[in-house]
């Protein structure tokens, strides 16, 4: 009789952890979106040969190739080279209602000293306080590997900032008019850790 109430204690308790994990709300998968800047007719900055929108292209598809993160959806806005204007990209990233979104570019100036990786976030209250927190905590990472110089996190117009219905940055990842950031933004080694950062700071 002991060993039968045991039996059904014990099939009681089972049957309560099922139904405990069976309601437990799952974790919210965080999406993150990636928007490569320029694109198709649209090269962005072409220097020495190198292009803006290839750089761009090979470090976003470089964060989702990495990602092995079940809770982290990274959403590629363009994945491929394919013109697309900014009104298309604001519609993508508003019917998505992402928790992030990193528009990323590379800069240039005639400067050839200027240098370094910086963001620009958007002046809308509802979404500047959390874009600046995010901007920073990417800044701080690319610029930590050594490879980089870190410059400001600032506020600007810009299309996408001013139209996005969520926390979002332009990231510029270094200036192709410098030599020591263009070595480091065109080579492989450079893009991959690149990525490799952004991915670690979204997580």
């Amino acid at each position: 009789m002991k060993t039968k109430i045991r039996i059904l204690g014990l099939l009681s308790a089972a049957v309560l952890l099922l139904v405990c994990f069976a309601f437990r709300p799952l974790e919210e998968k965080k999406i993150i979106v990636i928007d490569a800047g320029h694109g198709g007719y649209d090269v962005g900055k072409d220097i020495y040969g190198f292009e803006e929108k290839q750089i761009t292209e090979t470090v976003a598809k470089q964060i989702k190739e990495l990602n092995n993160d079940a809770n982290i959806e990274i959403v590629l806005i363009r994945d491929g080279d394919i013109s697309m204007e900014l009104k298309e990209r604001v519609s993508i990233i508003n019917n998505l209602k992402p928790n992030l979104v990193i528009s990323i570019h590379v800069n240039s100036n005639s400067n050839t000293m200027a240098n370094g990786v910086q963001a620009y976030v958007p002046s809308n209250e509802t979404f500047k306080d959390k874009s600046k927190e995010m901007a920073e905590i990417i800044v701080d990472k690319l610029a930590a590997t050594g490879n980089l110089a870190k410059r400001n996190t600032t506020e600007a117009p810009f299309y996408l900032l001013k139209n996005a219905n969520c926390p979002i940055m332009t990231l510029e990842i270094g200036f192709l008019t410098n030599e020591k950031d263009r070595n480091y933004i065109t080579s492989a080694k450079g893009q991959n850790e690149i990525a490799a950062k952004i991915l670690e700071a979204v997580k």
